[in-house]
């Protein structure tokens, strides 16, 4: 009875093995010879083209991140840069393989559009953004404003529902675009601008006299931020969430983009298990076993990656805040690779 049962284990362990394998995503895209990632079309710090078309930002490295693991070539991805109307229809098409756009994860979204949404790479919330002269320390002194917004977002909605909560009057200003949207405000079109905080920090910088502008205090929703893929591919799944969780393992283990040849000695189980060198946790997703040391030495660890596109090492200065690791009372938390 007990060689039966062990028997029946190896078997359906093989058989969910073959199964979670079996997506045609993967193969589409090395057939392709590049990942197709999309992106925001102007965003500093989270996805940004320069005059030549080479890309930058958070979320752009996160697609490279991808790339690398399947390619070991971070740079065989392109690029399409979406709008927050367009992006859903291009990802349910299957113009894009991979949504990763700073787009919030909701249950209409994952429910409603047929899409699966990653880990959240970027624990987020809306605000409001005024002109100092103003003299507004509050979003509660709001009543009465115009307020410039983009359409297509749940930031319209979040809006609503903090203005109808405080029973405030408001005018809302509505444009296709978030550059549209922040032009108006530096033009004076509105009295504030609102969107989601980490932008918020990054639209001012495109401000005229970004001195004279400030950052309301209050946080008026959650917006987990993360990467979307199409419904019906587990295997494409897994691979972009074990994508972000390899990068969380490395910072937590202090495997960095600099010191990961010199890691692949360490005597740590939990790093071997990382880079490939004890075990082979890559076969289950279709990669090779050593797909997480590739993601750590093209693009570097959560920390890294996040420090030039976000934090001290970038014009943002983004604080990590509950973006950090759990281990430093942050909300960035990955199972572990066994």
């Amino acid at each position: 009875m007990k060689r039966f049962f062990a028997t029946s284990a190896v078997a359906v362990a093989s058989l969910v093995a073959t199964a979670a394998i079996a997506g045609p995503t993967l193969d589409q895209v090395k057939k392709r010879g590049q990942l197709v990632c999309g992106s925001n079309p102007g965003l500093a710090g989270f996805g940004l083209p320069d005059d030549k078309g080479a890309w930058t930002g958070y979320d752009v490295d996160f697609c490279r991140a991808m790339a690398a693991t399947i390619f070991n070539d971070p740079t065989k991805v392109r690029f399409v840069p979406l709008t927050a109307k367009d992006r859903f229809t291009a990802l349910q098409s299957g113009e894009i393989d991979v949504l990763s756009r700073n787009t919030t994860w909701t249950q209409s979204r994952e429910v409603g559009q047929g899409f699966e949404f990653g880990p959240v790479t970027y624990y987020d919330g809306q605000g409001f953004m005024v002109r100092k002269k103003l003299n507004v320390s509050s979003a509660l002194e709001l009543t009465g404003a115009s307020v410039c917004v983009q359409q297509g977002t749940t930031t319209e909605l979040n809006l609503a529902d903090f203005f109808r909560t405080h029973d405030m009057k408001y005018e809302s200003v509505v444009f296709a675009t978030s550059d549209e949207a922040i032009k108006a405000y530096d033009t004076g079109r509105c009295d504030a601008f609102t969107t989601d905080m980490s932008q918020l920090y990054a639209e001012r910088t495109k401000l005229g006299n970004p001195e004279d502008h400030v950052v309301l205090p209050e946080v008026i929703s959650k917006e987990p931020l993360g990467p979307a893929v199409r419904q019906g591919d587990d295997q494409w799944f897994n691979i972009v969430k074990w994508t972000h969780y390899a990068m969380l393992i490395a910072e937590e283990l202090n495997v960095t983009s600099k010191n990961v040849d010199d890691k692949l000695k360490d005597p740590n189980p939990e790093i071997k298990r990382l880079l490939g060198t004890e075990g082979n946790f890559g076969e289950g997703l279709g990669l090779t076993q050593d797909w997480a040391y590739r993601i750590i030495k093209a693009v570097g660890n959560y920390g890294e990656v996040f420090d030039r596109n976000l934090g001290d090492g970038s014009k943002l200065k983004i604080k990590r805040g509950i973006n950090a690791l759990w281990t430093a009372k942050g909300l960035q938390y990955a199972p572990p690779i066994r």
